[in-house]
């Protein structure tokens, strides 16, 4: 994805140990979530778990792996689960999320190569999920993650890089804006924009856009997701 507000360090990011954060999804045989809910759901996960004090405090117990994760590759995986997988899951360090019908664990960044057991032996390709009615119109004066039109991917990887853009707009914002928006509640949707509202979103320069790495299912440097804050337009 793009780039972290750490990319003026002189450390390569590329030769920094590696770290990703997992997020799981809950997604049982029968009445699965939507996959917009389960997109916009995942994105308040990341928002969470970057605005609790165990990963803000100077001494919070996530606050080491959480900068060391942001210093290299800003990875996300989407893995599925469902009974006893889900039970387990909700044992290891992390926040759950529940939105109108998904409910979402993100967990505290891992080593790329050293994955909970509990978390290794979760499926991660295939998910797909979809959303029984189409989305309406998105609340006004919220932020919307507006998707690329353009690119088609899975929602395991729709749910990733709509944490990218929310991680994005995070970072973009003034202190006082964050904590205003996390105290609303992180309100936010997640919206597919018609090619015309594309082609403005991408051509913006006070927005933050997520340019995918291309570790999976999309070509390296594809423009995925545009993050719409409000507080980001300038007056």
């Amino acid at each position: 994805m793009t780039s972290s507000p750490f990319a003026d360090r002189a450390v390569d990011r590329d030769s920094a140990p590696q770290f990703v954060l997992p997020l799981v999804v809950r997604i049982e045989r029968t009445d699965p979530p939507s996959h917009t809910d389960a997109l916009e759901t995942a994105a308040r996960a990341v928002l969470t778990l970057l605005s609790d004090e165990r990963t803000t405090a100077a001494d919070g117990e996530w606050a080491e792996r959480v900068h060391a994760w942001e210093d290299a590759r800003i990875r996300k995986v989407v893995r599925r689960a469902r009974g006893g997988e889900w039970r387990r899951a909700q044992e290891l360090d992390g926040i759950t999320l529940t939105g109108k019908s998904a409910e979402v664990r993100v967990f505290v960044p891992v080593p790329l190569d050293g994955w909970p057991k509990e978390l290794a032996k979760l499926q991660v390709s295939g998910t797909e999920l979809d959303d029984p009615e189409p989305p309406g119109p998105a609340d006004p004066g919220i932020p919307v993650l507006w998707f690329n039109p353009e690119v088609e991917m899975s929602t395991g990887k729709s749910m990733a890089q709509a944490g990218h853009g929310a991680q994005l707009a995070w970072w973009a914002l003034t202190a006082d804006q964050r904590v205003a928006w996390r105290d609303a509640g992180f309100p936010l949707a997640v919206r597919t924009a018609s090619p015309e509202q594309w082609a403005v979103l991408a051509a913006s320069e006070e927005l933050p856009m997520v340019r995918d790495a291309g570790f999976t299912e999309v070509a390296p440097g594809s423009c995925t997701v545009v993050a719409d804050h409000p507080a980001l337009h300038r007056s």
